[in-house]
């Protein structure tokens, strides 16, 4: 499997031959100094008579062996509202801008920055995001296979190295999240998992047979109940371990929610808002991506399980239904009040999972990731991953550890609360049942409608009992990726995998 959208080199200087471009990314022409004097006259005398150029870019003839230069500018840095984003935002605009003017093989420079420490990472990872191709053009349509025969960038040999364990992480959460319902329904991806891991240091297990899915994971078994009875539809769970050299002093525990295709069940998705549902995988994208970075970088002293909850959620006459009481994991009676909230279902009894090996291993956190709610966009809109802690959590300040490494590299998340009034949304409404899975509004009608399935994923997996009152506190966050997995139609970002790489693999940046 390919890891990176094309080769990428390290060079000492523009001047570097063999590239038939230069793009450059600056938010002003009097950094052009030392090395990057050359760039700075043509675009001097260019601006000179026509001042869009600091503000829009151009492309200008140089006297260096790639003969032409982009310039894409970033606008200002120094204001309250800008961030590192300015930087991936600019390369990935002058790659494209670079790609349509012919260039084939373009060489990134950045002039330098004070202000933002990983600019000329991020910058080259907006870069490689722009130069991806979809998955399904790379095996169907080969003379498409690639945007670009090579990228060059000028900087240290370690920033490309870094830039490439972290873009094949992408690149994974993309061919997974991105590709159709059909290319990347369970089965598949198992087997993509399964190519993708062979020979590395992350061990891959599927649990594929339907009687010990509904024995062990009776929840995510509901959804699936529908879509087993197609061979080809039929719900994996996907588990993904890797553990680093030297003994363990961490132990990361992720979730992802990997719903393939959401038809929404019997409450059916209406009005036009199915389209773009094969993404509702984005979560156990993530993880897989991340574990994928994992391989790459080896880190030592950390231990991740990732688990990947694979399923279809399809309506027809075997579709779970609301009003149904399915007893989870946990011994947790819960009643169904919209089949559309299955994302949780589907998490539900794998975090359960989680929970119980959590209390053997060393200093585990826990963690879900999924793209859940339309409320979370509503929130806090469309490039912001939502954070909530549970008590333990919240004690050690993880939701805003990992808001700060995301802050850094370009990776953006909003720290939310989980709140009393969660759990009591969720507690059972009659003698019947001990949890209310949903209302039956959507979460973008329902107040605190992203944080409150937080909740539920406590009280249904039975992390309640350890909770900061316990014996065995475990610290548990859930991340909302609604907004922050990308555009449709567009490429998924792979969000949180620069958040997470940045918050526990540190010490290789």
């Amino acid at each position: 499997m390919d890891s990176a959208p094309c080769e990428v080199r390290a060079e000492a200087s523009v001047g570097a031959a063999g590239y038939d471009g230069i793009v450059l990314v600056t938010d002003c022409l009097e950094k052009l100094q030392g090395q990057l004097s050359p760039l700075q006259a043509p675009l001097k005398g260019q601006a000179s008579f026509d001042e869009s150029v600091l503000k829009e870019g151009a492309c200008v003839k140089v006297d260096l062996p790639a003969s032409r230069l982009v310039f894409s500018p970033t606008g200002p840095l120094n204001r309250d509202q800008d961030d590192v984003r300015r930087f991936s935002d600019a390369a990935a605009a002058g790659i494209k801008r670079a790609l349509k003017v012919g260039m084939q093989r373009p060489l990134l420079a950045c002039a330098p920055d004070q202000t933002f420490p990983h600019a000329d990472l991020v910058a080259l990872l907006g870069a490689l995001h722009a130069l991806y191709v979809p998955l399904e053009i790379r095996e169907d349509v080969p003379k498409k296979a690639s945007k670009a025969a090579v990228l060059g960038f000028v900087g240290s040999a370690k920033t490309v190295q870094m830039a490439l364990a972290l873009e094949s992480g992408r690149l994974v959460a993309r061919d997974i999240g991105g590709s159709d319902p059909e290319r990347m329904a369970p089965p598949r991806v198992a087997e993509y998992v399964k190519k993708v891991f062979e020979g590395s240091r992350v061990r891959v297990e599927v649990v594929e047979d339907d009687a010990t899915l509904q024995k062990e994971f009776p929840l995510f078994s509901a959804v699936n109940r529908c879509a087993k009875g197609v061979p080809r539809h039929q719900g994996r769970v996907i588990h993904l371990t890797y553990e680093g050299s030297g003994p363990v002093e961490q132990t990361l525990m992720l979730v992802g929610k990997g719903v393939t295709y959401d038809t929404g069940g019997a409450d059916i998705k209406a009005g036009g808002v199915m389209a773009g549902m094969h993404r509702d995988k984005c979560g156990s994208a993530a993880v897989a991506g991340f574990m994928q970075v994992l391989s790459k970088l080896q880190p030592p002293n950390l231990k991740v399980i990732g688990s990947m909850a694979m399923v279809r959620n399809s309506v027809g006459s075997e579709c779970y239904v609301s009003d149904e009481i399915i007893t989870s994991r946990a011994g947790v009676r819960i009643r169904i009040g919209n089949t559309d909230a299955e994302g949780r279902m589907a998490m539900a009894d794998v975090l359960c999972l989680m929970k119980e090996r959590a209390v053997k291993e060393v200093n585990p956190y826990l963690m879900t990731i999924a793209t859940l709610t339309g409320h979370c966009c509503l929130a806090y809109g469309n490039s912001y991953t939502a954070i909530m802690d549970n008590g333990p959590a919240s004690k050690a300040n993880m939701a805003r550890t990992i808001q700060a490494a995301g802050e850094v590299v370009a990776d953006p998340l909003e720290v939310s609360t989980i709140r009393r009034e969660d759990y009591e949304f969720h507690a059972g409404k009659s003698e019947y049942e001990d949890v209310l899975q949903s209302n039956n509004k959507p979460s973008t009608q329902t107040p605190r409608g992203h944080q409150s399935p937080s909740a539920f994923l406590v009280l249904a997996s039975g992390l309640d009992k350890h909770g900061k009152d316990s014996q065995q506190p475990l610290k548990y966050s859930h991340l909302d990726i609604a907004g922050s997995s990308g555009p449709f139609p567009g490429i998924p970002t792979g969000a949180p995998i620069l958040a997470l790489a940045k918050a526990f693999i540190s010490s290789a940046f």
